[in-house]
């Protein structure tokens, strides 16, 4: 869902369209970086707090990677053709390289990979058990729904990092080409059956509203992490901010349901 980005750059590429690629909601350009989001690691770990916070945002992050390719290697199963599932386990590959390198930077900074993704297993799992597909196409939606909806509120966050976790959060959110591949299909399946439309946009309104509600209990179940998002880590986000990037969060999800071609 991602390519590359500059490490101050926390807008992304949405899936592309038939017409192109779908537009993503406008936004100010950034200002320049001040505070810790202008500090390397080195300086901004000396914060207990922050640190703290960004081992909780690289364990919930490597969870979801390493959830990401179990699910895209169960979506392959699904697949209609033998293409389609080279496709899906082309992706799941690069998943699996993501966690990879958030395992290794949690090692890297002297913590265990385990014990920080060990918190965010239980909500996760859930919201996976929660929205199990019941075909190929929910699994389409529930991937480019899902997956986009925590890349923006990663991405969100990403702003206010030190440089170099920004840049390897920047880095694991890359698309794995997952987004065009889902709208490709799906717009497809509706072209040939436009019934399908309605039953998809149903299902994908369902996906936000579960995807939303976890990333708040995650967020509120995890004192670091909601601290650095309210404000009590310097240049954290303040309540008013939280609502507002939420809304974002809302709007994107809006226009990549435009791009799929369902209705919001």
């Amino acid at each position: 869902m991602r390519s590359m980005e500059t490490p101050d750059d926390t807008t992304k590429p949405a899936a592309e369209s038939a017409g192109g690629s779908a537009p993503e909601p406008a936004r100010e350009p950034a200002a320049p970086a001040t505070g810790i989001a202008a500090q390397d690691w080195t300086s901004a770990s000396a914060d207990p707090r922050y640190r703290a916070a960004v081992v909780d945002l690289l364990g919930a992050l490597a969870y979801g990677e390493l959830a990401a390719f179990e699910r895209l290697a169960e979506d392959a199963k699904l697949a209609p053709t033998l293409e389609d599932k080279a496709e899906l386990a082309a992706m799941a590959t690069a998943e699996f390289h993501h966690f990879q390198r958030l395992r290794d930077r949690l090692t890297e900074v002297g913590e265990s990979a385990n014990h920080a993704m060990e918190p965010f297993g239980a909500a996760l799992d859930e919201f996976h058990r929660q929205t199990a597909p019941s075909d190929w196409l929910e699994g389409l939606v529930k991937a480019y729904v899902g997956d986009s909806i925590a890349s923006d509120f990663y991405r969100e966050v990403a702003a206010r990092l030190d440089t170099d976790t920004r840049t390897l959060v920047l880095a694991v959110l890359d698309d794995t080409g997952h987004a065009s591949f889902a709208v490709e299909k799906v717009r497809a399946a509706i072209e040939a059956e436009p019934r399908v439309g309605g039953r998809l946009a149903l299902w994908a309104r369902r996906l936000m509203g579960e995807a939303l509600s976890q990333a708040q209990r995650v967020v509120a179940d995890r004192d670091a992490l909601s601290t650095m998002l309210v404000g009590g880590v310097a240049d954290g986000f303040d309540l008013a901010e939280v609502g507002r990037m939420f809304s974002r969060i809302t709007e994107a999800h809006t226009k990549r349901m435009a791009a799929l071609g369902l209705a919001a």
